[in-house]
C-alpha cells in the first residue's frame, strides 16, 4: 500500500514575541511536513529560512520588503508548501499573497499581544486569509468573520 504525504505546511513570523508564538504550533509536525520562516536577528532562532528584518518606521523598509519578496519566492519554489500559518507581521505578508496567488490557504492568527485593538498586518489579512484566528474574544468586533480560537500558549 502507498503512504499518503503529509501535508506541507510554513510557519511563518516576524522575530520575538510573533515566533514565540508560533513555536507553540510546532507540535503540528506530528502530523504536517513543517518547515518554519522569520527574521534574521542577533537572537537565536531555530528556523529553516531567515528573511531581512524590517519594519514600517524602517525607512529600507521598500528594499527589504522587495529583496524579502524574492527569496520568499525561492521559499515557495523549494518547499511548496500547501499552508501558510502566520502570527503575523508585516515580512509575513509577501508569503501569504505569492501563495493566495498559487492558491495554497493562508491561516492568520491575530497575535496574542493584541487584547483590545488589530495590527496593521492583521487588517491587511483579515478577509485574505482562508483561516483568520484572534485570540482574544474582545477583538471579535473588529474581525466579525473571523474565528476565536484562545490563547496558543
Amino acid at each position: 500500500m502507498r503512504r499518503q504525504k503529509k501535508p506541507k505546511v510554513c510557519l511563518i513570523s516576524s522575530s520575538g514575541g510573533h515566533y514565540q508564538q508560533l513555536c507553540m504550533l510546532k507540535p503540528l509536525g506530528e502530523h504536517y511536513d513543517i518547515f518554519v520562516v522569520t527574521e534574521s536577528t542577533k537572537y537565536k532562532s531555530i528556523a529553516d529560512y531567515h528573511l531581512l528584518q524590517s519594519g514600517l518606521k524602517d525607512w529600507l523598509f521598500p528594499i527589504k520588503t522587495l529583496l524579502n519578496s524574492f527569496k520568499t519566492i525561492y521559499i515557495i519554489a523549494k518547499e511548496r508548501p500547501d499552508f501558510v500559518v502566520t502570527t503575523g507581521t508585516m515580512v509575513a505578508i509577501p508569503m501569504c499573497i505569492f501563495c493566495k496567488i498559487l492558491r495554497k490557504k493562508v491561516i492568520f492568527i491575530e497575535t496574542f499581544s493584541r487584547v483590545t485593538d488589530c495590527t496593521r498586518a492583521g487588517k491587511f489579512m483579515y478577509g485574505k486569509a482562508d483561516l483568520f484566528i484572534y485570540q482574544w474574544e474582545q477583538l471579535a468586533k473588529y474581525y466579525p468573520d473571523g474565528i476565536y480560537g484562545g490563547s496558543i500558549y
